[in-house]
């Protein structure tokens, strides 16, 4: 199977995933949280430095259970931002 190449877009937005479940995460270790959502350590740390800007779903959905996050918080955080000329119209 081939690999598409992601986008300056995919990447940032697995940045801006990364930073939220690093923010999230806080005082708990890398290990705790990785070991409550059943991933290794090494994915966690991938996902928040952004070398896996694309995460699979369950993984993502296992994540904010394990940080007490609602999966429409993440979406939020991981969404593009608005430019400033749609901004009057984004809802």
């Amino acid at each position: 199977m081939v690999r598409v190449p992601l986008t300056p877009a995919d990447r940032e937005r697995g940045e801006r995933l990364g930073a939220m479940l690093r923010e999230a995460r806080a005082e708990r270790s890398l290990v705790e949280v990785a070991a409550a959502a059943g991933i290794s350590a090494e994915t966690l740390r991938k996902i928040e430095t952004g070398r896996i800007p694309t995460p699979a779903f369950f993984t993502v959905s296992a994540l904010a259970g394990a940080l007490d996050l609602s999966l429409d918080a993440l979406v939020a955080a991981a969404a593009p931002p608005v430019p400033r000329e749609n901004r009057a119209t984004a809802v």
